[in-house]
């Protein structure tokens, strides 16, 4: 899906606009709801600036392309965008697409905010042309780690698919459970999910973690575990947030309750946090995703940068590092932060939560980082 500009919220004044390159997964194999809520926070965003004058009286102008959850794709559409005269690329969700994308905007020398991919190393080498709001995947998990430690699961099983995102995952959990926890790997691409749950069984895992895809195959993994009477005191955990969405819920119901994930979000809401996250309910039929936060702050953000240092390619790249905006979750300013080659908001707030068993539609903080 190639999604035309779209001018949100302000008429044209001169025949002029800003436009940023929007990238988003909003069909399979891509997390579509993921895709939905970033891009719902980055069109309210849009209207906003747009209706406080936008970047020097010209409104900004979306151009939205949808990346599938495609590595391939998403750099296609990056040579595009330039292309066609964008100021700058924002988005997307997936770490494997989103490091297709920094790479690219490094090569072609086009500011790139990520909005909510977090695999540590999105380019090869440091480049200034990328800035990232999401936390490092090596932060967050990590807390996740400290949170199974707390809860005195450290013997950990961890059903995996073949994926950077997931191999690093696991090593950051086996790195930081050692030397008492121990990480064992099962692939659920040789294992039925009847031989996953014997496998948890044999190796006398406390705790099974979710390092798949979702809904395939999550959802038949979720079910043969809570159908397995061998496994009712094993703890189910989904660390790269699956059961964060409202389609979990809808798919598994009280199965998909109880298992913990990461979000990133803090405690309490502070006012700004309160307002936007009620037009994001109003504007998506549902309680906002931390990702909807994300395309809110990512928009809010580079419109302080175009404001304060202009729309020059070159500029915006230098300027990451002088800006700090009040965002949806706190204070957002951009530093260099070791092992991590862009810069960096070190950090959003991370909190471990799950679905309230009997009650899947309420979230509950168990953690916080």
């Amino acid at each position: 899906m190639n999604a035309p500009l779209s001018l949100v919220g302000a008429e044209r004044a001169d025949g002029a606009s800003v436009r940023l390159g929007v990238l988003v997964p909003l069909t399979r194999p891509g997390w579509v709801e993921a895709g939905r809520h970033l891009l719902a926070g980055i069109e309210l965003a849009v209207r906003e600036v747009n209706n406080s004058g936008g970047i020097d009286d010209r409104p900004l102008e979306l151009v939205v392309r949808d990346t599938a959850a495609d590595p391939g794709r998403a750099a296609a559409a990056v040579d595009e965008l330039v292309d066609s005269g964008v100021t700058a690329v924002v988005g997307e969700y997936h770490s494997v697409v989103a490091q297709s994308v920094a790479a690219r905007a490094h090569t072609l020398g086009v500011p790139y905010l990520c909005s909510s991919a977090v695999l540590d190393a999105l380019t090869d080498e440091s480049t200034e042309w990328v800035a990232r709001l999401a936390p490092a995947q090596s932060h967050g998990w990590r807390i996740y780690a400290d949170f199974l430690r707390r809860v005195g699961r450290e013997r950990i099983a961890v059903a995996t698919q073949p994926s950077v995102y997931w191999a690093f995952g696991t090593r950051i959990l086996r790195e930081h459970l050692a030397p008492d926890g121990t990480v064992i790997e099962l692939d659920t691409s040789a294992l039925t999910t009847n031989a996953l749950c014997d496998a948890i069984v044999e190796h006398g895992a406390t705790a099974l973690l979710l390092l798949v895809g979702h809904p395939e195959p999550a959802v038949p993994i979720v079910r043969a575990v809570r159908g397995d009477r061998r496994l009712t005191e094993i703890l189910l955990g989904a660390p790269a947030g699956q059961p964060e969405f409202g389609e979990w819920a809808a798919i598994l119901g009280e199965e998909g309750a109880g298992i913990p994930f990461l979000r990133y979000l803090p405690e309490c809401l502070g006012p700004l946090g309160d307002r936007v996250g009620k037009k994001l309910r109003e504007r998506l039929g549902e309680a906002p995703s931390f990702v909807a936060f994300e395309g809110w702050d990512t928009v809010t953000v580079l419109a302080a940068v175009l404001r304060s240092y202009g729309t020059d390619p070159a500029t915006i790249a230098e300027s990451w590092p002088l800006v700090e905006v009040e965002g949806t979750r706190g204070p957002i300013r951009f530093s260099r932060t070791s092992g991590i080659t862009t810069w960096q908001w070190a950090w959003p707030p991370v909190q471990v939560v799950d679905r309230a068993p009997a009650e899947p539609d309420r979230l509950r903080i168990l953690h916080i980082g």
